[in-house]
């Protein structure tokens, strides 16, 4: 077991490793890209395209949250490396499904993308989860945790347990309109999952705390 975990660690540790992670994260918009240049999205390609972006967004969220887990589960500190560049590949997702929306739905018009915003709550909703998610993004290198300081910029980057929350409903309110619900409880049930297991090992961090046992990380 010792041996497989430094094996694992030693992987993620190797140079090649991030170029690898940012290659797979940028595979599904590069396939969506290839889709729509070659003209196969389907009947109603701008609506495919805009749902797939948002799919990937939440996706990526759930992704982020499961870093700290498997970090500590799977004793792999190194994972933590991956944390930033998942998170900012959330944000990209996010920007081009807005993007995608914002030139597709509403041409660019913001008057109407205004009035959009208000007039129907799931998409206030999710343009809500957007701009909390994009301070995270703003600050997510090395001087913007310097300038912060580690404990400010903890709890800023905290806003992601509120984001995914508004994520899942954002998707919930888009799919109440068909009734169909089935994936919108795969990723409700994800996300709980992980907020729950932060929840469970702060009150296990909390026990060692009172024990004396060393605290775990559980960003």
């Amino acid at each position: 077991m010792a041996a497989t975990m430094a094996g694992r660690q030693k992987w993620l540790l190797h140079p090649g490793a991030k170029p690898l992670v940012f290659m797979l994260c940028l595979l599904p918009f590069a396939w969506l890209f290839y889709l729509a240049y070659s003209d196969q999205l389907g009947a109603n390609p701008a609506e495919a395209l805009i749902r797939a972006t948002g799919d990937w967004t939440l996706r990526f969220v759930c992704i982020v949250l499961a870093v700290t887990p498997l970090r500590v589960i799977g004793k792999t500190p190194a994972l933590a490396r991956f944390r930033r560049m998942l998170g900012l590949f959330c944000y990209f997702y996010a920007v081009v499904h807005l993007l995608s929306y914002s030139g597709f739905d509403m041409g660019f018009d913001v008057a109407d993308i205004a009035r959009d915003i208000i007039k129907r709550p799931f998409i206030l909703v999710g343009f809500s989860a957007f701009l909390l998610l994009t301070p995270l993004a703003a600050t997510s290198f090395n001087a913007a945790i310097k300038a912060m300081g580690a404990k400010r910029w903890q709890l800023l980057h905290k806003l992601v347990y509120l984001i995914a929350g508004l994520g899942i409903l954002h998707f919930f309110w888009m799919r109440a309109g068909k009734n169909d619900f089935n994936e919108v409880f795969v990723y409700a049930a994800i996300v709980a999952m992980l907020l729950g297991w932060r929840v469970w090992n702060y009150a296990s961090k909390r026990r060692r705390q009172v024990s004396g046992q060393p605290a775990v990380d559980i960003r």
